[in-house]
């Protein structure tokens, strides 16, 4: 492996392309060589923004010897291949979420991984910021008691202001609007707070109300709701028309509930004694530095896989609620 590692972007074709592209030029240990895409108008458009070679060939990219990892931003119903064929060369992946369209292609892409060796991780950023490691230890703590509720919301405004790229809207590309986009940051967050480190992604039931308020074919304003076997309610919110909605957490339990974003960004705990803020840490290491560190130690954690694959469960459920 080459020091500083050798990074290539694998498309364009995601809001995030040129943000993970600047994260391999900016992290001291990684160095961006190149970018590939299908589309070659926007490829070396891309390429020549971040100041790199466009190669018009997977394949070629690939089979590059001094090449040690690839950012994967295509879209998402290419995740299968592209990643699949990363992985068989070899290649550690960062790769925008979802990690695959089905649990099927997850577990394939997983088992693969692990036998290559390779350091394979989802950019899931808000697991580890600090809010989410401040709820963690309340969760752990026991002091709500059983959960009962659950809410969390993620929207913003750009259908309504057009400045997400038309493709967001093809549902051949993307398998879904704004839920299976900005609405994956609550899937992963509520399977944590719902079920745990282990949570599978799979719940009692799965109800789910979309919307296309801006006629572009796909939702661009959903709400999911989810059951546990425990009776707990699980709501998740999202939307591209939604400007000025805080991002926000609400948690109920038997003996207490927590609140975080109502007021910036603070967390409340409320109980029966009170109420008490609760210090929120400064944000951990981003998923790309952990996949840099990761690459580097030779055994990978790979620690967002298991999430990943609990994200993709209940995006396809939510999906198949929603066509009912």
């Amino acid at each position: 492996m080459t020091s500083p590692h050798r990074i290539a972007v694998l498309s364009a074709w995601h809001v995030h392309a040129e943000e993970y592209g600047r994260a391999a030029q900016e992290h001291p240990d990684t160095e961006l060589v190149a970018l590939w895409d299908d589309d070659a108008t926007r490829g070396q458009e891309m390429a020549d923004k971040l100041g790199v070679e466009f190669v018009p060939s997977l394949d070629d990219l690939l089979a590059r010897d001094d090449l040690d990892g690839v950012t994967v931003t295509t879209a998402t119903t290419a995740h299968s291949e592209v990643i699949g064929a990363a992985i068989a060369a070899g290649k550690h992946i960062f790769t925008e979420k979802l990690l695959a369209p089905t649990v099927e292609e997850c577990d394939r892409l997983v088992e693969a991984a692990r036998e290559k060796g390779v350091a394979l991780t989802v950019s899931l950023p808000r697991l580890f910021h600090g809010y989410t490691l401040a709820l963690r230890a309340v969760l752990d703590s026991g002091e709500l008691g059983d959960l009962t509720y659950s809410r969390v919301r993620l929207s913003h405004n750009g259908s309504v202001a057009d400045w997400l790229p038309a493709r967001f809207y093809d549902a051949k590309d993307t398998i879904g609007g704004a839920f299976t986009d900005l609405g994956a940051h609550p899937v992963y967050l509520t399977n944590l707070i719902l079920g745990g480190e282990n949570a599978d992604g799979r719940y009692a039931s799965v109800r789910s109300t979309f919307t296309d308020v801006t006629g572009r074919g796909v939702e661009d304003n959903a709400s999911v709701t989810v059951s546990t076997e425990a009776g707990a309610i699980g709501v998740l919110e999202t939307g591209f028309v939604s400007g000025l909605s805080p991002f926000s957490i609400e948690i109920e339990g038997t003996r207490g509930g927590l609140r975080y974003g109502f007021e910036g960004r603070t967390m409340t705990v409320t109980s029966r004694e009170g109420s008490r803020s609760v210090e929120v840490p400064e944000d951990a290491a981003t998923p790309f530095q952990r996949w840099v560190t990761d690459l580097q130690s030779g055994t990978p954690v790979n620690e967002t896989l298991a999430p990943a694959r609990a994200l993709t469960a209940l995006l396809v459920a939510a999906n198949a609620a929603a066509a009912h």
